[in-house]
């Protein structure tokens, strides 16, 4: 009967063992008891350079939640490097981060052609593509690129939206689009023609791309101001935005106009093309946006003024990419603090794709994030809104954008 008693004792240190193994803390590279590591490119430089005040708002963010004493304990270390909005930049950069500054994911990393040109790498070495800048459908592939998840709504959402609501106000549209060309503007464009279902081409008279390197729009503007089109649909990042506005004004062309959202900034869009020529302009939002005065008596927006006070001195309150800053690095620090001490990257991944009706202060009323292991789109669906010479002041229901509504 004597070996029982080993045999016990070694059962019980198996069992402690176990016990001990299953609570230990799980790390991805860049993650220690103190910190996370993590990185982000961003064109703080080049033909995009507005969106890097997203990236500040982000580490704005961040500085906030460190001196609260971090998430779970750990400070958070934000790594930013600039791409120029180019993505032979974005790749070298982002190997950087990834190999030589050990970053644990890339986090809200801007552009579609950029984010396109580091999708395959970051997959092969399993690093969380994470909360990219990019509402490009092609983000929204789970079975193939597992790592990559967008934050913005998609563009071929955003461009449903727009069509429906023409076709539900004005069902005698004849719409000319300027669009970027790249997966940007092609994506919104697609998304554009889905909203009008089998119409399209009787709705959709007259496009012309530009490429991010032009000069000016003037001559694409031209020649849509000739198709004879009721609406203008310009699908542009801010400069172009700004260009395409001045020079629809100039021509005194006036169509109904829209402008899709990341084109719509008031401070980086619409003051450098003069906020008088922007009266009536169409767009969508899914934030609070800063300048709408019905959010101004808001708790959360007055707590976002006070952040912005305090975190961001001087900053700009109606530049919407400080709110959108703001929201992608909640959104963040939500994961972080889900995932708990098992912040390996598969964990982190999985915290991302398994959101539900998750609500944050400064998103507008009635709009949720919710992912899903095969549904990596988290916002499906945006409120429009107005620009009355001042501010953008959100009117009507939210829209859902998903193909599967018609």
């Amino acid at each position: 009967m004597k070996p029982a008693l080993p045999r016990m004792i070694l059962s019980v240190a198996l069992a402690l063992f176990a016990v001990s193994a299953q609570a230990q803390k799980h790390y991805a590279p860049g993650v220690t008891d103190t910190e996370i590591t993590f990185g982000q490119t961003l064109p703080l430089s080049g033909p995009a350079s507005a969106y890097s005040q997203v990236g500040h708002a982000e580490a704005a963010y961040f500085n906030m939640i460190n001196d609260q004493g971090g998430v779970n304990g750990r400070k958070l270390k934000l790594i930013q490097l600039d791409d120029g909005y180019s993505p032979p930049k974005t790749v070298e950069q982002t190997r950087k981060l990834v190999e030589e500054d050990h970053a644990a994911f890339v986090f809200s990393a801007i552009g579609t052609p950029t984010n396109m040109a580091v999708r395959a790498y970051l997959n092969e070495k399993k690093v969380p593509q994470l909360w990219i800048g990019s509402g490009s459908s092609k983000f929204d592939d789970p079975k193939n690129f597992p790592w990559t998840i967008a934050f913005l709504p998609s563009y071929r959402v955003e461009g449903r939206i727009y069509a429906r609501w023409l076709l539900a106000t004005k069902p005698d549209a004849k719409a000319a689009v300027l669009y970027q060309n790249d997966d940007y503007g092609k994506d919104l464009l697609q998304g554009f023609r889905e909203g009008f279902g089998k119409d399209a081409d009787q709705h959709i008279i007259a496009t012309a791309s530009y490429e991010v390197t032009d000069p000016t729009v003037d001559q694409q503007i031209v020649s849509l101001k000739g198709s004879g089109a009721n609406v203008f649909f310009a699908v542009a990042t801010p400069k172009f935005s700004a260009m395409a506005l001045s020079k629809v004004y100039d021509l005194g062309w006036k169509p109904l106009y829209i402008v899709n959202y990341v084109g719509s900034s008031v401070a980086a869009a619409l003051k450098p093309a003069g906020l008088e020529k922007a009266v009536g302009l169409i767009s969508t939002a899914y934030e609070k946006d800063p300048t709408d005065p019905q959010w101004h008596n808001d708790p959360d927006f007055k707590a976002w003024v006070a952040w912005m006070g305090k975190y961001m001195p001087g900053g700009d309150l109606d530049n919407a990419f400080n709110s959108e800053g703001y929201v992608e690095a909640e959104a963040l620090v939500h994961i972080l603090k889900a995932a708990g001490d098992d912040l390996s990257r598969e964990n982190i991944m999985s915290q991302a794709t398994h959101l539900d009706n998750l609500t944050l202060p400064m998103l507008e009323p009635g709009i949720t994030m919710s992912t899903s292991p095969t549904d990596y789109s988290p916002v499906k669906g945006m409120r429009l809104v107005r620009f009355d010479g001042k501010t953008w002041v959100s009117f009507g229901e939210v829209i859902d954008g998903r193909l599967s509504e018609r």
